[in-house]
């Protein structure tokens, strides 16, 4: 076979045909490849995401469905100066553009105040070091109540006006009272049986006599 003869294939028509029709099925199949792709991301179709800190799970929960967006609760924290249940933070953040569909994971704020422990300071303090103690842990004060005892000697912390025990819990921030000595002595039942034995005097001599009747 010559190299004309072998060559000689070009010429054939149907040769041709063949290659424009095997590239035309190869560009179809990736075009056809590429549109699915694009309908399955769902490329090009795009949504904003709303701000919505500071608003009600609610109401948040509606926009982000107004917008076709999904949304769920990953995380919450607790600030007192917000609503409970208000949102605190979310990811993506707002203004970004995502696919419709997309999950938005919010941080909410805690719907129950969470509890703290109340440092141990009820009758091994003194006014001054429990009160810096429970400051710095984040509890208000309001005034203290005093009992008979060593001056500014703290005897024990009241919430809501029940004592509380070691390693009591409260919730954050609360406001508690401090009940310490005032100075003076407590009264015991002996100091007052006592105070009643000397209180009591014994009848005199005089009392006692019996005057006797004139005898003329």
């Amino acid at each position: 076979m010559t190299l004309k003869e072998f060559f000689s294939f070009k010429q054939n028509k149907f040769f041709w045909i063949n290659i424009i029709g095997m590239i035309v099925v190869v560009v179809g199949v990736i075009f056809g490849v590429l549109k699915a792709i694009d309908a399955y991301t769902r490329h090009g179709e795009a949504v904003v995401v709303p701000d919505v800190k500071g608003l009600s799970l609610a109401d948040a929960q509606k926009m982000f469905s107004d917008r076709k967006l999904n949304c769920v609760v990953a995380d919450s924290n607790y600030v007192k100066s917000l609503p409970a249940g208000c949102i605190l933070d979310y990811n993506p953040t707002a203004g970004l553009r995502v696919k419709e569909g997309r999950t938005i994971y919010l941080t909410i704020n805690t719907l129950n105040i969470p509890l703290q422990e109340v440092p141990d300071v009820a009758d091994n303090s003194s006014v001054r070091q429990a009160e810096a103690r429970l400051l710095a842990a984040g509890f208000k004060l309001t005034g203290n109540d005093s009992i008979p005892g060593e001056k500014d000697w703290v005897y024990e912390v009241r919430y809501k006006g029940q004592p509380l025990g070691m390693k009591a819990k409260v919730p954050v921030g609360a406001v508690l009272t401090l009940v310490i000595g005032n100075g003076s002595e407590a009264i015991t039942s002996d100091d007052s049986l006592e105070a009643d034995s000397l209180g009591t005097s014994e009848p005199t001599s005089s009392e006692n006599a019996v005057t006797d009747d004139d005898w003329f």
